[in-house]
């Protein structure tokens, strides 16, 4: 499973970057507000931080308007994902990008009859949002598994890009339900190569190797 992180911080990303764990980054509008930064001026900084896509969202509503967005933000570096809402006018303009050969990341799915849209619409990647279903009591990797099996069922290409993570939890969930990418905040990136049992170990062994009094350089 992929790797993406999901931020605008870009002092984050250049650090987790050194650990080739990563292999692309997610943001949107809230995210870009947080950095405090000029938007352009963000992603341009990403895209020279990671190869792999870079999303960045468009504010439009309207089909025409949409693409026209996409174009300046394409301008900005070859590894820019467009970011497209899962609306009626999101899909047409997922469709017209992707038949350019552009990379397009329809955001904001809740449900598999939405990521079949998506699917049928050539989407890149399809983010279902886990967390904010789970908010609602309702299970948000049963989502993942449905669109697995649909887009099994009839080999799209579409990428489920799992979003909305909210703990180490939900990632290993996402890895068994066969989600092909998730995309998480930092914290919990760095999260899950924490155990108390990995702490409690390397304790040990360096009280063991400093009875030794002796130096590997």
């Amino acid at each position: 499973m992929k790797f993406f992180v999901d931020t605008a911080d870009t002092n984050e990303i250049r650090e987790l970057a050194a650990t080739g764990l990563i292999d692309g980054v997610t943001t949107n509008p809230s995210l870009i507000v947080k950095s405090g930064r000029d938007f352009k001026e963000v992603i341009a900084e990403i895209c020279e931080l990671t190869d792999g896509p870079v999303s960045a969202e468009v504010t439009a509503l309207e089909c025409d308007a949409m693409l026209a967005e996409a174009e300046e933000l394409l301008k900005i570096a070859k590894n820019v994902c467009i970011k497209l809402p899962l609306t009626i006018d999101g899909l047409k303009a997922c469709k017209a990008l992707t038949d350019q050969g552009h990379m397009v990341n329809v955001t904001l799915c809740f449900s598999a009859n939405q990521a079949l849209l998506a699917a049928k619409a050539g989407a890149t990647f399809i983010s279902p949002f886990i967390g904010r279903l789970d908010d609602m009591n309702i299970d948000g990797m049963e989502l993942i598994e449905d669109i697995r099996i649909i887009y099994d069922n009839y080999g799209f290409e579409t990428e489920i890009l799992a979003a909305s993570i909210r703990t180490g939890n939900h990632v290993k969930q996402c890895a068994m339900a066969g989600s092909d990418v998730a995309t998480i905040p930092p914290s919990v990136v760095k999260g899950l190569a924490k155990h108390p049992l990995t702490d409690k170990g390397l304790e040990a062994f360096l009280a063991d190797w400093a009875k030794t009094g002796q130096s590997i350089l």
